[in-house]
């Protein structure tokens, strides 16, 4: 009985090994998931950095479907601004990647935007017999003259932490938000309803470009003023509104919630009661940080972060009694001041901080730290409700900046002008993707070691 069972016994554990050896091939091979894989903290990983890889236009969804004209015609647009520097100036001068190298660079100088913005210029005013045989030809124009560079974030494990041996966190998505040009009734002097001052670029704002005194500050601004030779903080939303305004000549008095999302726009359209209209556009900002107020209804308890959108803020201010509506506004210590648009076509968007006009759904801003303004984007979004059931998949162009569109992966999309755009704009919050297509022969001086897939 002993020696049967310790001959069983034998047989047991030699396939016991031989099926634990079988498993463990099959995990390793990725045939098999494993049962278990640990799970690491963000605090086990360091700070995320660019990363890039040069991707191909079959690897973007929707590419075909898309028609690239309106993205072509916004291009054209940005290249007059490209066309009014010196070639042998970058780009980008905001341009930080957050690598202490010269080499590389997703902007270049401006030599390298100017010959595929003669061919576009060029092929925008070419005739052609059918719709499919013009999407076609802007098609091949964009992936003759473009490398498109996939855009992402890295983060490596820490040396002496849990995770060290564990593989880089690599993530490919990012927020996207959206913006509109607003229609509001306003007020040549104040009245009832129009209380809060529009006001115009005060004289003693200065504003400073970190960049021109550091490298590493390329991209951060401040604004202050100027007292005994000192410059200081300038005052927050709270002070500026609790100031007389006479001295500032305002451009127009708006309903109060009208002007905070005003400035929160950058741009919009006023109606004035004898019918007349005027646009207004970003002057100067006071220095101070964005802050969300949606964030501070969420800490605060006034709505879950979920039923936080445009409308649903919007909807609340419009009911809270008046001081506790200023309160929440005021805990957004920025302040956006602005100026007659009157040089802008009115068929076009407002003008975005390239200085070109915005294209309804096309126009993109971006974190000028790591893209040039004029460049274009290819974006991937997951579907907005307001905007229909379909993933956003088209071809946009960098032109403007906001001052919450912080990261390499991080966009706001312009929707238009008025309450259709609005809505949209109002309602996305969206997780997506982002693939820059660079002009070839910047793509081609791009470092080997900061691409994932490179030779």
């Amino acid at each position: 009985m002993s020696a049967f069972s310790d001959r069983h016994l034998r047989l047991l554990l030699a396939g016991a090994v031989m099926i634990a050896a079988i498993a463990a091939a099959l995990v390793f091979s990725g045939v098999v998931p494993p049962y278990y894989e640990r799970q690491f903290d963000d605090e086990d990983f360091g700070p995320a950095v660019l990363h890039l890889r040069l991707a191909d236009f079959d690897d973007l969804s929707g590419w075909l479907q898309d028609d690239p004209g309106p993205a072509l015609e916004a291009f054209v647009r940005s290249c007059e601004r490209f066309e009014a520097m010196p070639p042998d100036a970058p780009a980008n001068p905001l341009e930080n990647l957050g690598f202490d190298d010269p080499e590389l660079t997703l902007s270049g100088a401006v030599a390298d935007w100017l010959r595929p913005c003669a061919e576009a210029r060029a092929l925008l005013v070419s005739a052609y017999s059918d719709p499919g045989g013009r999407r076609g030809a802007l098609r091949a124009f964009f992936e003759f003259h473009f490398t498109p560079v996939e855009i992402a974030t890295l983060r490596e494990p820490l040396s002496d932490g849990p995770a060290r041996r564990a593989d880089p966190k690599i993530d490919k998505t990012g927020v996207f938000t959206g913006y509109f040009e607003p229609v509001y009734e306003a007020s040549r002097a104040p009245t009832e309803d129009h209380t809060a001052p529009l006001l115009p670029r005060p004289d003693d704002l200065v504003e400073v470009e970190l960049g021109r005194f550091r490298d590493a500050l390329k991209g951060e601004r401040i604004a202050g003023r100027v007292e005994n030779g000192r410059l200081v903080p300038y005052a927050a939303r709270a002070e500026i509104e609790a100031a007389d305004p006479a001295g500032l000549a305002p451009l127009a008095w708006l309903d109060p919630n009208d002007l905070f999302f005003l400035q929160i726009q950058g741009s919009g359209r006023l109606v004035f009661e004898d019918g007349s209209a005027m646009r207004v556009g970003y002057a100067a900002q006071n220095g101070h940080l964005y802050t969300a107020i949606g964030r501070v209804m969420v800490d605060r308890g006034i709505m879950p972060l979920e039923e936080v959108t445009m409308q649903s803020i919007r909807g609340w201010l419009a009911s809270a009694a008046p001081q506790a509506a200023q309160n929440l506004r005021e805990q957004n210590a920025s302040y956006v001041y602005f100026r007659p648009l009157d040089e802008v076509d009115p068929a076009l968007g407002p003008l975005g901080a390239q200085g070109a006009p915005l294209t309804p759904g096309r126009s993109l801003a971006v974190d000028r730290r790591y893209h040039a303004l004029g460049a274009p984007v290819w974006v991937d979004i997951e579907p907005v409700e307001a905007n229909g059931q379909e993933p956003i998949r088209r071809l946009m162009i960098a032109q403007d900046t906001g001052g919450a569109i912080k990261g390499p992966v991080r966009g706001d999309v312009f929707w238009g002008s008025g309450d259709e755009a609005g809505a949209i704009a109002g309602a996305m919050n969206a997780e997506g993707r982002m693939t820059v297509l660079l002009p070839r022969r910047l793509a081609e001086r791009l470092p080997r070691k900061y691409l994932r897939n490179a030779p």
